[in-house]
């Protein structure tokens, strides 16, 4: 492939046209013609086309991938949020995304080798026509994909031109290869994350991993720059700084008691301060009447409380002070290694191939693994694709109902933590959990799910990866007792009772979608032990079990049940 045309049949097709003979960018325009067929097919013809979404200037991209954080840093879990905003602005003007003739250059520009090959079997790909040959060309097209997919990943945080991110983020390899309607959908979306909520883009997400903000998905091995004979004294350092969050997440709820203590304190004094008159004498104060006496000796027990509250915030500071210190004196042990830990470029190609394995995942079987964004493939709405707005509403939509999905308890502390979610350009029609918490933070680490955009039902993906995040923390929580213990062991029991077939967990994922969007409407769509487990391990709001009391004897009785359970003080 060192000249400038290979033929395909009888159809010659630019093959080195994105770079020198070597495979490599000499930094020279893009110099070849497509040919003029491809072309016409990606509407890349001579007649300047209509452009996709708007006339207006292109805004200035690259202020939107400035580093918000120092390399290194890693980011904290803010406990003070107790759930959901709803985001009723869930997009905007389209923005000129797609109005580029020369977007498909431009993505392919400078990526060597893989560029060729994927251009090559592109091609031939549109070309043909047998069903066979079609086949085994799509096949092909799919490896070539994220080989390029891959590379470009590699380079995150340079200074990338906007196709390459759109490639990443959407899947988009060439616009005319979607509808009209389609770009505009992609290009309405919100590009920057205002929410303050750890959901990301496929390129948000593998720029935090090479920043530093957050650590790599498990995987057998972590690579750091110029540290592989170190690697245990960088792991000890984030060991120490995943035993300082965790410290620190539990000082602040300590904290968060000791001031609700303070606020009752205040209320308890301003009711024992008001004293009723004697106006017979003057209307000097009278002694203290029976609500203030109930205030005097609620003030002292809530006293006792702080005081106990405060020796554990002291006993807290000590431990961070000590931990602290460790994470100083290994830190200066690693400056002769290194000034910063920093990822390098395999550790990226590495999460890149852990992506990839979540969409893999997410898809299934017997889904469509295409990773290229293909009009006759995606069904795309504003209000259905799995934009970041949209997921956090679903998200909103599930904790309402599941009230417990986020919270994690540890030493008697209970914290919410959302995870973090990743969201994949792929028609997939699950989402999956990749892991339920980091593996030097079980506490108070997020874990990290992924979600297709491009999915049939997004209510179904978000709450499958939700099922699925809650079975794997329930999992992890019960240890070697899964089997016995917790949500997973009455599953598992009752899954082994009746004697059925397949995995335990799909099974539970199944149920758990029909729980949150059936069972909360009062349709009974599940066995009726199912039912009583869910009910009692992941029980709906009050609210919601007081207007199902009365759809239907299931409940009834189900909530009967509550009542003299609460009457027996607890399970």
């Amino acid at each position: 492939m060192n000249g400038i045309h290979e033929v395909v049949g009888s159809i010659p097709v630019a093959s080195s046209i994105f770079m020198d003979n070597d495979g490599t960018n000499s930094g020279k325009p893009f110099s070849g013609e497509l040919d003029p067929e491809i072309a016409n097919l990606m509407g890349l013809t001579e007649t300047k086309p209509e452009p996709a979404v708007s006339e207006e200037r292109p805004p200035d991209f690259t202020s939107l991938f400035e580093e918000e954080k120092p390399k290194g840093t890693v980011e904290q879990v803010d406990f003070t949020k107790k759930k959901f905003e709803i985001i009723t602005k869930t997009y905007e003007e389209p923005k000129p995304y797609f109005g580029d003739r020369d977007y498909y250059k431009k993505v392919l520009s400078g990526e060597g080798e893989e560029a060729k090959r994927l251009h090559s079997l592109f091609t031939k790909f549109l070309q043909a026509k047998d069903p066979q040959d079609k086949s085994l060309y799509r096949g092909k097209l799919i490896s070539a994909y994220w080989d390029l997919a891959s590379r470009i990943a590699a380079r995150i945080t340079s200074e990338l031109p906007l196709p390459k991110i759109l490639l990443l983020r959407f899947g988009v390899l060439a616009p005319n290869l979607i509808t009209r309607e389609q770009q505009n959908v992609l290009a309405s979306l919100i590009f920057e994350n205002n929410t303050g909520e750890p959901v990301h883009y496929m390129d948000e997400w593998l720029k935090k991993v090479a920043m530093g903000v957050v650590h790599p998905s498990a995987t057998d091995e972590v690579k750091k720059k110029k540290l592989d004979s170190n690697q245990k004294l960088i792991e000890n350092i984030e060991k120490k700084n995943g035993q300082r969050q965790t410290e620190m997440g539990l000082v602040a709820a300590k904290i968060a008691t000791l001031e609700d203590l303070e606020n009752q304190l205040s209320e308890q004094i301003k009711i024992l301060t008001t004293h009723d008159r004697r106006e017979e004498y003057g209307g000097m104060k009278d002694s203290f009447n029976p609500m203030q006496k109930s205030a005097l000796s609620a003030i002292s027990d809530i006293i006792h409380s702080m005081s106990r509250i405060n020796r554990e915030i002291e006993e807290g500071y000590r431990k961070l002070d000590s931990i602290t210190e460790d994470i100083n004196i290994l830190q200066r042990k690693a400056e002769g290694v290194e000034g910063e830990v920093a990822v390098d470029s395999q550790t990226i190609i590495q999460e890149f191939n852990s992506v990839r394995q979540m969409a893999k995942l997410c898809v299934g079987k017997q889904g469509n693994h295409f990773p290229i964004l293909m009009k006759q493939y995606a069904r795309l709405s504003l209000r259905d694709i799995g934009s970041r707005e949209n997921v956090i509403n679903e998200m909103a939509y599930v904790e309402k109902l599941d009230p417990g999905i986020f919270l994690r308890t540890f030493k008697g502390q209970t914290n919410r933590i959302v995870p973090h979610v990743i969201l994949l350009p792929n028609y997939g029609d699950s989402g999956i959990c990749w892991e339920p918490f980091e593996r030097f933070n079980r506490a108070t680490s997020r874990g990290r799910i992924a979600i297709p955009m491009y999915s049939k039902n997004l209510r179904t993906a978000v709450i499958s990866a939700l099922a699925d995040l809650r079975w794997q923390i329930a999992k992890e929580k019960a240890q070697h007792y899964w089997m016995e213990e917790g949500i997973t062991g009455k599953y598992y029991q009752w899954f082994e009772s009746k004697k059925m077939k397949g995995d335990v967990k799909d099974a539970f994922i199944r149920d758990y979608i029909l729980w949150i969007t059936k069972e909360s409407e009062g349709t009974q769509k599940l066995d009726r032990e199912v039912r009583g487990i869910f009910w009692r391990n992941i029980p709906f709001p009050q609210e919601v079990k007081d207007l199902l009391k009365n759809r239907g004897f299931v409940y009834n009785e189900l909530y009967k049940k509550d009542v003299n359970i609460a009457r027996s003080d607890g399970y």
